[in-house]
């Protein structure tokens, strides 16, 4: 049966960015059985045992609680699982000086909905027809954000200016407030801290100065905070959240051990938070409460903020740095490559300046070495204007063992080479 679709059913039955990537990956695989792949694509967290055993142990103490009925068989708020919200209230009360109560947060299944609520609520067209803006103000960004809104065209991406050492090839991407413009035309502005894919951390100053932009206009700023702190805490280097009147603080508890139970957070203005709410109402009533009733004891007891500065963080900043080492081992100092500074999330990012293939074409390159990375140029939603810069990134996963990734950024290296001296040899 082919069902005719609507034009946003036709829209939201693509596969877009790195999903339509993974699809391929997936095929690869299958169609590689017998050879050994080094995957260096998942963005599926690392299943920590200490972690997993957190919430075995959340799990046993709601299941002898007289409070499971309660959370299973019933409908509940769809602002979520009232304890959890008191829990989230009382703990960034306590940790940053805020004064939140249970009308500053929602709960959603999953932070993607969120940013799906907000592109739709506060981005596309007006009653009056005007187009309103979904911006993103620093890109490369999360693929993701190419796909929250029903009218694409309103997602507009700016390009970014880049900080390079050449002689330590790092670099890092900051955001070009020259170009930054936010107008009566911007509907909502969302970026992500720390980045997926690039680990970026946006500064404090950075960040207000972009709600600043946005505050006259009653602009909402959503921060992306999937790997920032409290929960999961992966940053790794200083980072504190910002809290201004027009901002919504996202936060996912997937990077924090439960991707299965998709549990978002925002938290904000009431009346952002309420444009939010009835949102998620009317699409499915209420987030999933089973996870939430595991949070709220994880988040009360300290438990959960603790694992996550002492074992997730480490876990993955070990990651980075054999990613980083082997690099700086393996590349030549003569070739022009350049990993982004590792300040968070569960990503590396390289930039081959001056690549004389493309990303997509690299890729390929690299799975014939039995290595799987993602192209970047996924990673670039709502950017119009052409940049080479685009199809010369690639980014890399710190999900496998550090043998993996060991022999992986080896082979990299080698074929990096190969792809170079080609080109050379070509001229």
């Amino acid at each position: 049966m082919e069902p005719a679709l609507t034009q946003f059913g036709t829209q939201m039955s693509n596969l877009t960015g790195v999903r339509a990537i993974m699809k391929d990956i997936i095929e690869t695989l299958r169609a590689g059985q017998g050879q050994e792949f080094i995957n260096l694509s998942a963005g599926n967290p690392v299943i920590l045992p200490e972690v997993e055993q957190l919430w075995r142990d959340c799990t046993a103490d709601l299941l002898a609680s007289p409070e499971y009925g309660e959370v299973v068989c019933r409908y509940g708020s769809s602002q979520g699982y009232q304890p959890l919200v008191e829990a989230i209230a009382n703990d960034f009360n306590q940790r940053y000086g805020l004064n939140l109560s249970d009308r500053n947060i929602l709960i959603t299944p999953g932070s993607q909905s969120i940013y799906f609520y907000a592109a739709n609520a506060f981005g596309g067209y007006t009653t009056n027809g005007e187009l309103k803006q979904v911006v993103l103000p620093l890109s490369p960004e999360y693929t993701g954000y190419g796909g929250v809104s029903l009218t694409p065209e309103a997602v507009f991406a700016y390009k970014p200016t880049l900080e390079i050492d050449e002689k330590a090839h790092r670099f890092k991407y900051r955001p070009d407030f020259s170009q930054l413009t936010i107008t009566e035309d911007t509907g909502c502005v969302i970026f992500s801290r720390p980045c997926n894919p690039t680990g970026n951390v946006l500064t404090d100053e950075e960040v207000k100065k972009i709600a600043a932009l946005a505050a006259p206009l009653n602009v909402p700023v959503l921060i992306d905070s999937a790997y920032a702190p409290p929960f999961p805490a992966l940053n790794f280097t200083e980072m504190m959240p910002v809290f201004e009147e027009n901002t919504l603080h996202c936060m996912s508890l997937s990077k924090a051990g439960l991707p299965g139970e998709r549990i978002g957070i925002a938290i904000g203005e009431p009346e952002l938070i309420g444009v939010l709410e009835s949102f998620q109402t009317n699409m499915c009533i209420h987030s999933p409460r089973y996870g939430q009733a595991l949070a709220a004891r994880a988040i009360n007891s300290g438990a959960l903020a603790n694992l996550a500065t002492n074992v997730i963080r480490p876990h993955y900043h070990k990651k980075f740095d054999v990613v980083e080492n082997t690099l700086d081992q393996a590349m030549p100092k003569d070739m022009p490559w350049f990993l982004h500074r590792g300040e968070g999330a569960i990503f590396a990012w390289l930039w081959l300046r001056d690549l004389p293939i493309t990303d997509w074409e690299f890729y390929q390159e690299l799975k014939q070495v039995g290595v799987i990375v993602v192209p970047g140029s996924s990673f670039f939603p709502g950017l119009r204007e052409e940049w080479t810069h685009k199809q010369e990134c690639l980014r890399i996963s710190l999900t496998a063992s550090d043998e993996e990734i060991e022999i992986g950024m080896k082979r990299l290296a080698k074929v990096a080479q190969q792809v170079y001296q080609r080109s050379a040899v070509v001229v």
